[in-house]
Parts: C-alpha cells; structure tokens; sequence
C-alpha cells in the first residue's frame, strides 16, 4: 500500500512542477556547490579539508637536475635543513588546514595560529607562511560570493513565475491553466544569472590559474624535498558550480524567446 500512496502521490505532483522549478533546482544546486567550494579548509569537519585550492607539503624524491640550474647543489642543502619533516599545508579561500605529523588536519583562518602550534623541524621552510602568502595575495573569492548572491535573487524572481491553478470557465467546469511569467522578471532573472555566470566562470578560471603556478613553483623551489599539488574537489565544484549556472542561463534564454514567439504567433 506505501509504494502505490507514493505512486499516486507522485502523479498528482509532477504536473503542478513547472519549468521553472527544474530551473530554480540547478541554481540551488550550484550554490551549494560554491558554498562548499568557498567553505574548504575553513573547519574540520568531515571532507571541509579535502577541499582545497593548493597542496605543499614535505616529502623527499629524487630532485630534477636541468641544464638551468646554475647551482643544482642547492637541493642537498635544502634536504638537510628539510630533515624528516612531513608537514602538509592545505589552502582554500578562507583558511588553512595543516597536518604536522600525519595525523588529523588543525584548521584556522589565522595562520600565525597555525604556525604557534608546531616546530622549526615540523616546517623548516616556512610552508605555512608560503600558504597565508598565497592566500592572503592572490586568492580572490568575492567574485563567487557576489554570483551566489546573484544566484539567489534570480532563485526568489524564478519562485515568483506563476504556476499551475484550477479556475472555471464559462460553462462552469473547471481546468487547470498555467499564466506565462512576466517577460520585464524574466529578463531580470536572466541577467542576474549571466553576470552570476560569468563571475564563476572568472574565479575558476583565476582559481586553476594561480594554483597550478604557485603549485609548480613552489615544487621547483623545493626541488627534492617539497612536493605540491593543485586539489581536484575545488576544481570539480567550481566547474560543475559554472555548468549549473550556464544551463539555467540558456533555459532561461529559451523560455524567453518561445514566450515572445507564441505572443507573435498569437497577435498574428
């Protein structure tokens, strides 16, 4: 009886979803997406460290020699002031998570915070202060808060498009009709959802830049001893965060253009 209540339940649902609601369901979508891409290594809650922008962190390989290098004896000096260090730093747009011994990550905005809390020996090369540096210098995260913003206002203007409703007609019964929405809200809506767009498809474009050449500098820097890496979660919300917003701007874009070619067709 529960699966067929849930059958019929479902059935008189569907036809009052309208296509706006699969609209405002991709927006929220993607802001949770950016919310968490933002949220990376701000706490350590469950999965909050894996996301992050950048990765530095101790471990010794064999260091790459290049015709270049005009004293490639540096990289035995920096493996003995390196010695058995295997601190890990982690950067996201609004802290840094740090795991001094291979343990569980310690997380903080502040990073003189994080760097009262281990030794000389745990990061003799200054990773963490490299990580504020790169945090406080370059990463820009307001482009991807104004477009959530954005995201949001364009989320309450799409509640706002009329819906599915019952009304009698002449003869007295009843049939379900559906109002177009305002065309001046649409257009508001789909503006606020391409700025919203583009200023995702900025941050994340700025985001993979900077990390992937702050990651290959530092790694050269500490050729031998210090190794990085770019994290692939905040690449994947960015991205999958701008996919969102761009399908909601071309099925806005042509909701838009049907309505004002059925008024055409009508007025003709």
């Amino acid at each position: 009886m529960a699966p067929m209540r849930f059958t019929l339940g479902l059935r008189r649902l569907v036809p009052f979803l309208g296509y706006h609601h699969i609209l405002m369901f991709l927006i929220a979508a993607g802001i949770i997406l950016l919310s968490l891409l933002l949220a990376g290594c701000s706490s350590t809650s469950p999965g909050i460290p894996n996301i992050f922008l950048i990765s530095l962190y101790y471990q010794s390989y064999p260091p790459s020699f290049d015709p270049a290098q005009v004293d490639p004896g540096v990289t035995t000096a920096i493996a003995n002031i390196v010695g058995q260090a295997v601190l890990e730093v982690r950067v996201g747009y609004f802290g840094i998570c740090i795991n001094p011994d291979g343990g569980s990550f310690l997380c903080s905005n502040n990073a003189s915070s994080l760097a009262s809390q281990v030794s000389v020996d745990q990061d003799p090369l200054n990773l963490i202060w490299v990580a504020s540096t790169f945090k406080d210098s370059i990463v820009f995260p307001y482009l991807i808060i104004v477009a959530i913003v954005f995201a949001f206002i364009c989320f309450i203007l799409l509640a706002t498009f009329p819906g599915w409703h019952e009304e009698t007609d002449e003869r007295g019964s009843e049939r379900e009709i559906k109002p177009f929405p305002s065309r001046p809200v649409s257009q508001v809506a789909l503006a606020l959802i391409f700025i919203a767009s583009v200023f995702v498809l900025v941050s994340v474009l700025w985001q993979h830049t900077a990390s992937v050449a702050a990651s290959t500098v530092t790694q050269d820097l500490g050729n031998g001893s210090v190794k990085s890496g770019v994290g692939t979660t905040a690449m994947i919300l960015g991205w999958f965060g701008f996919a969102l917003f761009i399908i909601v701007t071309i099925g806005l874009l042509v909701m838009i253009l049907s309505i004002s070619l059925l008024d055409r067709l009508t007025d003709d």
